[in-house]
């Protein structure tokens, strides 16, 4: 196993959750449980709980607030070094009522002027927190929280592929996000900046909604909502993104299919690039046989734990096949939405444990 870092880059928040199923407008003034959560911090955690090193970098304000945040992210063992703190912005914020039924999980942002948002690309000395790593990870999300951290992202896969450090990135898009050029619609701006990003990547990451909403690639007639999805189709989706951007090595579709806010079904492809040989997980005597998850706890951060998951087997292992790497990973995010808040804490022995069939539930004594 390795002793290079994996090391990612975006915003943490503080997450603000009514009790239950409550929804804000009941609970509201009242008590909301406050945990820290953002996608590329939950990789970190993740990966660093799955057993390999792992640091973060950011830009956070001075304050209780990030000293309370790099106090948790130590607490499972990630490194702090590469967080900056800085005199100006604040601490992002993020609001989730959870669904239940046919009432989806809705997530409420208040990240503006956040001190990520306002941090120049010359806040993070790239050289300095690369030199001793082996894995880059970021999102989608970050490039789409203002224009300064979109530059801060290039940089940053840019300086990442200098160093020979292979780049992963979740395209992750949130259409609530990318506001931050006036006349451009979102979509239209998470295309023009991701297309930018993505020829400094290795590995793509996304779900059934990502290719078609950033880069205008469909699978068929899938449709998420409705849980039904053409699986079959995604191999020639990957293989349309591999096409555009021929610098890629594998792509990583996740496929979500949503009967309600409790009861999904979950599994992923992992397509290689070179061999154009797409691998599914799980699979039941050789067919693809996805996770179905009834009783769903917290399904924020899932597709974080789907991508840790990967980077450990990809980043960890010596010559892992793609097959392990994808049940590992599908495996990893599916104990995920049985663990309240965005980390996902399950230990590598955990998942592998589910990678081996146990997934029954029974007590462990």
């Amino acid at each position: 196993m390795t002793n290079a870092y994996v090391v990612t880059f975006g915003e943490i928040m503080g997450r603000l959750v009514p009790p239950g199923n409550l929804r804000l407008r009941q609970v509201m003034p009242g008590t909301l449980e406050f945990t820290f959560g953002g996608a590329e911090a939950n990789v970190a955690v993740s990966v660093s709980r799955l057993g390999l090193p792992a640091r973060f970098v950011t830009a956070l304000p001075t304050g209780p607030l990030t000293d309370a945040c790099r106090d948790e992210l130590r607490g499972y063992g990630v490194d702090v070094s590469g967080i900056r703190v800085t005199e100006t912005g604040r601490f992002g914020l993020y609001f989730v009522e959870r669904g239940a039924n046919q009432r989806p999980s809705t997530v409420t942002y208040d990240r503006d002027g956040t001190a990520i948002s306002i941090a120049s690309v010359s806040t993070y000395p790239w050289d300095d927190l690369f030199a001793d790593a082996r894995w880059f990870h970021t999102t989608g999300i970050t490039p789409a929280v203002s224009q300064l951290a979109a530059e801060a992202t290039l940089a940053a896969v840019k300086a990442a592929r200098a160093r020979g450090v292979t780049v992963s990135l979740d395209l992750n898009y949130r259409k609530k996000l990318w506001r931050w050029k006036p006349g451009t619609k979102p979509g239209d701006l998470a295309g023009q900046v991701m297309r930018e990003i993505l020829p400094f990547v290795d590995v793509l990451i996304g779900n059934e909604e990502d290719a078609e909403d950033v880069l205008g690639i469909r699978a068929g007639e899938s449709k998420v909502d409705s849980g039904k999805l053409e699986i079959e189709k995604y191999p020639d989706v990957a293989a349309q993104i591999a096409e555009q951007f021929p610098n890629l090595k594998k792509v990583a579709i996740t496929l979500r299919e949503s009967f309600s806010a409790d009861h999904n079904n979950w599994g992923a492809m992992l397509y290689d690039v070179v061999s154009k040989t797409p691998v599914f997980a799980p699979m039941d005597d050789g067919r693809y046989n996805p996770f179905e998850i009834r009783d769903i706890v917290d399904r924020v951060g899932g597709g974080d734990a789907f991508g840790a998951g990967l980077i450990r087997i990809l980043a960890g292992e010596e010559n892992p096949t793609d097959e392990f790497a994808l049940s590992f990973a599908v495996a990893a995010s599916c104990l995920a939405h049985s663990i309240t808040g965005d980390f996902n804490v399950s230990s590598f022995d955990e998942v592998m444990a589910l990678v081996g069939g146990s997934g029954s539930g029974r007590v462990v004594r």
